[in-house]
């Protein structure tokens, strides 16, 4: 039965309290060996990407705002330059990082993906994320949001920020885009008897004019192994399915039953005929948290332990396994039948969870072997193929290498 499996990396673990396990390396979290090591014992263990979180803001138990707690690990390194580290020192696993399309620009997001594409040979991908906290807002500083609840998200006020925020995103989704097909495969022509380093004619404007972009383009960053790495995004309800279905490959959502599960995939799949999706299906993947024992018990103890030093029960917007690793192929097996294409892994410890998974897990998968998927892309490996340019088949045109954005007010 073949899935993909991806393992979702977050500071110490994905529970809070897992910085304080004597196995937890905190006094590394913020070196570059740290991350290296995490990805290295991953692609070791046949995982088929990573991704690595980030956020404009600091992590905080509260919604939209800070808190105000001592005992959670808080600060980031960037998770894109993290990916641009390991890259050339990893050769077969996807590198994914997450990079807020909220507060910047599709222009620079666009080449320094294409950048991570070149420096791992064709295993980059992205996940967009918004943001519509007032105080991450602040730190930019060229607008403001109301301060929300959870609970006023439903209100109007909170549907309309939303739909505003997922619209930038849908904008900024497709500039990017654009300007990965600016450079059609064979611009570059080296032909040092000539002269000509470049075929002009195979450089094209991105041209996009929207409510919340205006790009010109073309990119100062060639075409890239794969053409586009892959987009992938984490969608809980019908805008952020729409703005998968609109616009990403993948999609990682969260059922916590088998009932959910079902009635999650049937979402996406009206979400993808609303928007007229054409072409290739979104790849829908169920993201769990993971905790990993030999026993359930012993899962239970730890998890309750954990729990007893956060001061608090853990809480996640996805399915919290704790148990063993036949218990978590069982539930795997099951959403597989469901119609899931893969599984987006959150280990509450790091590296704890991480090692069980690729020790326990990925090998009674029957997973392939790993060096089998060497001098593969990200895109090949996941079944998707090189994307084509949507120029290579138009009329060539003149170009520009400039970029300019405007904001609506």
């Amino acid at each position: 039965m073949t899935r993909t499996i991806a393992v979702a990396l977050d500071g110490a673990g994905w529970h809070p309290a897992a910085w304080r396990e004597s196995d937890a390396r905190p006094r590394e979290l913020f070196t570059a060996r740290y991350w290296l090591d995490l990805v290295r014992t991953a692609e070791k263990g046949g995982v088929d990407f990573v991704t690595i979180e980030d956020s404009l803001g600091l992590q905080s138990a509260a919604f939209a705002r800070p808190d105000d707690r001592i005992d959670q690990v808080r600060g980031r390194l960037d998770a894109l330059l993290i990916a641009s580290f390991v890259a050339p020192l990893t050769s077969r696993i996807g590198l994914i990082p997450t990079v807020t399309t909220t507060h910047t620009e599709p222009f620079h997001v666009a080449t320094a993906l294409q950048t991570l594409d070149f420096a791992s040979l064709g295993r980059a991908g992205w996940r967009p994320q918004v943001s519509g906290s007032a105080t991450d807002a602040s730190l930019i500083g060229r607008r403001s949001f109301p301060p929300l609840t959870i609970d006023q998200l439903s209100t109007a006020e909170g549907i309309a920020l939303q739909e505003s925020l997922f619209g930038e995103a849908r904008e900024a989704i497709e500039v990017v885009r654009r300007l990965w097909d600016s450079w059609e495969d064979d611009a570059i022509i080296r032909d040092a008897s000539t002269g000509r380093f470049i075929d002009r004619d195979k450089l094209h404007y991105a041209d996009f004019e929207g409510e919340y972009f205006s790009v010109k383009g073309t990119s100062i960053t060639p075409r890239s192994p794969q053409g586009q790495p892959l987009v992938t995004v984490l969608a809980h309800q019908r805008i952020p399915y729409e703005l998968a279905a609109t616009s990403a490959d993948i999609v990682y959502v969260t059922p916590r039953t088998d009932a959910a599960a079902t009635f999650i995939r049937d979402e996406v799949r009206d979400a993808e005929a609303r928007v007229g999706r054409a072409g290739r299906p979104l790849s829908l993947y169920a993201d769990l948290v993971v905790l990993l024992e030999d026993s359930p018990a012993a899962a239970r103890s730890a998890l309750d332990r954990l729990d007893e030093q956060n001061g608090t029960p853990l809480a996640s917007d996805a399915l919290i396994f704790a148990g063993t690793p036949d218990g978590l192929i069982d539930q795997l097996d099951a959403w597989t039948a469901l119609g899931y294409d893969g599984f987006r892994l959150r280990p509450a410890r790091l590296p704890h969870d991480l090692v069980a998974i690729t020790e326990k897990v990925l090998p009674r998968l029957g997973r392939e072997d790993a060096a089998a998927s060497d001098g593969r892309t990200l895109r090949e490996r996941l079944g998707f193929g090189r994307a084509e340019n949507r120029h290579a088949s138009t009329p060539a045109s003149s170009t520009s290498a400039t970029s300019t954005r405007e904001t609506a007010a």
